[in-house]
């Protein structure tokens, strides 16, 4: 049965963005404070931290506003200014979180990534950070009327689709596929091992299937090689496994991972250009699994420097008191599993 977004989220999300600089392009709240999990009780939601990401155009601009309104949301960098903050915010997926962060009664973390570097994370998974986290259900709070970011958004949606099919078997279900796509932020990140639920893609993905059916759904019903039964709630997929539709969705994954899977294949010094390379791929009866170390390989970095970068940017104190409470989370999902 579907768990529906917490209620009063709507005047909930408003009041947290009125405390901020409005000069944002896209706004949206992820996670356990917004959408509710397996093996959590249905009050638990509403004690959960709330995670928010903001897109912006002038990350400078906006952090020195950000500085002026809430200059006790950042670590010891307020000190040293906006740029120095935007500096910090560059390196890894280039998000700047600012977390455990008192607002209206309740503890978020927000990041704030620019809006160029958005669009070309959800275009070309330069680190599948953000991008990753616009493939699951997130709850728009703004978006304002830019063409470039909302075909990034709906691009990001279709390579997730695309990359899905690659690692899936020729039949599957919508859950499975739901799985999939879930799963693959969490691909090579190593706080899966350290630090996260271990049930976490299957806790996301088993209470929120309507959600994601209202994500996927048109993209569904544009592919041709889907059966997207809408009104039964279900899909009948036979994907083509032969090398030429392999080679087909091969060539249409994000420019990032396409590299990443040549400089894993060919061998150094024979320089082959990517499409000779991807044919042969195509052809690997392995060639799920080497699309699977492709994002495994892009997902390791991004979250190794985001993770060192927290120690920066929230602190010595919150940052030990955030990874306890990840650890817990973690250590309750393996109970539940070992139980």
């Amino acid at each position: 049965m579907a768990l529906p977004v917490l209620s009063s989220s709507a005047v909930k999300f408003r009041r947290v963005l009125a405390q901020f600089p409005q000069e944002l392009s896209l706004a949206f709240a992820y996670g356990s404070g917004v959408f509710r999990q397996a093996g959590a009780p249905a009050e638990h939601g509403e004690n959960n931290m709330l995670d928010f990401v903001f897109a912006v155009d002038d990350s400078v601009t906006w952090h020195m506003m950000n500085l002026l309104k809430n200059r006790s949301h950042y670590s010891f960098l307020k000190f040293f200014g906006p740029k120095q903050i935007n500096s910090i915010q560059s390196y890894g997926a280039g998000i700047y979180y600012n977390t455990l962060v008192p607002c209206n009664g309740r503890m978020i973390k927000y990041g704030v990534i620019g809006t160029d570097t958005l669009i070309d994370d959800l275009l070309h998974w330069q680190t599948l950070y953000v991008a990753g986290r616009l493939q699951k259900p997130v709850k728009i709070l703004t978006q304002n009327e830019n063409s470039k970011l909302q075909a990034a958004l709906v691009s990001n949606l279709k390579s997730a689709v695309t990359a899905a099919f690659l690692m899936l078997p020729e039949s599957f279900s919508e859950e499975d596929l739901y799985m999939q796509i879930a799963a693959l932020s969490y691909t090579g990140d190593f706080r899966m091992i350290i630090g996260e639920d271990r049930l976490k893609v299957q806790n996301i993905v088993k209470p929120n299937i309507p959600h994601f059916q209202k994500l996927y759904s048109n993209i569904l019903q544009d592919c041709p090689q889907v059966v997207y039964k809408h009104h039964l709630g279900r899909l009948e997929a036979s994907i083509d496994k032969s090398p030429e539709g392999q080679f087909a969705q091969l060539m249409a994954l994000p420019r990032t991972l396409q590299q990443k899977i040549t400089s894993m294949v060919d061998p150094p010094g024979k320089n082959r250009d990517v499409e000779e390379i991807l044919l042969q791929v195509a052809h690997d009866p392995d060639c799920g699994f080497v699309v699977h170390q492709g994002i495994s390989g892009i997902v390791r970095l991004s979250s190794v420097v985001q993770s060192a970068k927290t120690i920066l940017t929230a602190g010595a104190k919150k940052s030990v008191t955030y990874s306890m409470k990840k650890l817990y989370k973690m250590t309750r999902g393996w109970l539940r599993k070992t139980s």
